[in-house]
């Protein structure tokens, strides 16, 4: 099988996890509180723009003009999603522009950014774009997923729409063949390292919506 199969076979119980998390569940039926929602998005916005500089990173490493092609727009279209969230999200769920100011990182999402920065920084670049698959590759799962037994009408179906549009589901797609074409012309020891580095991404995945359910803020 591909790089990018077995790994997906090997995080099996994450995957699991993500999906039977309280926070996507209420958000199929609902349910989920708005304060929740809010804040989800808030930090979005703030890992979003971090993630189109990780993606903007594996752009310039790119051994190849597909490559290059391919993270370049992924960076693009994240800034674009950034920038809708506060146009229409947040206007819809109250959530004012000092507040979007004054927002900081929580825990998780300082650390789900900083450890992408990290392999953006000192590790190869099939481990950073590794790390970059499960932002697409869990969000095109949970939104399939969640499409066909939402709720309607519910609050949140342009974020489920979004994430369930078969566009999505093409760009994953391609940037899989990107993680799988790195990984066929890896040594061993890249091998590796870049299923830690998808292990690790997608435990913050998990970790993220865990958070917001929570939401989650400094303890001190």
């Amino acid at each position: 099988m591909s790089f990018c199969d077995t790994i997906w076979q090997d995080v099996a119980p994450l995957r699991r996890a993500i999906l039977d998390q309280p926070f996507l569940a209420e958000l199929a039926d609902g349910s989920l509180a708005p304060e929740s929602f809010r804040h989800y998005m808030l930090q979005d916005s703030l890992y979003l723009a971090e993630y189109a500089r990780a993606l903007a990173i594996a752009s310039a490493r790119a051994p190849t003009a597909t490559a290059r092609l391919e993270f370049s727009d992924g960076a693009k279209v994240a800034v674009q999603v950034e920038q809708a969230l506060h146009q229409a999200f947040f206007e819809k769920f109250g959530v004012t522009p000092a507040m979007a100011r004054e927002a900081e990182p929580t825990p998780v999402c300082l650390g789900y950014t900083s450890y992408l920065t990290g392999l953006a920084a000192t590790r190869s670049y099939e481990e950073l774009i590794a790390g970059i698959l499960p932002c697409f590759w869990v969000y095109w799962e949970v939104g399939c997923d969640i499409k066909p037994r939402a709720a309607s009408p519910n609050p949140y179906a342009a974020w489920i729409d979004t994430y369930a549009d078969p566009a999505f589901g093409e760009a994953t797609a391609r940037v899989r063949a990107l993680v799988d074409e790195a990984a066929a012309n890896a040594t061993p020891a890249i091998h590796a390292a870049m299923e830690t580095a998808f292990r690790n991404a997608t435990r913050y995945e998990w970790m993220f919506w865990d958070s917001a359910y929570r939401r989650e803020t400094w303890p001190i």
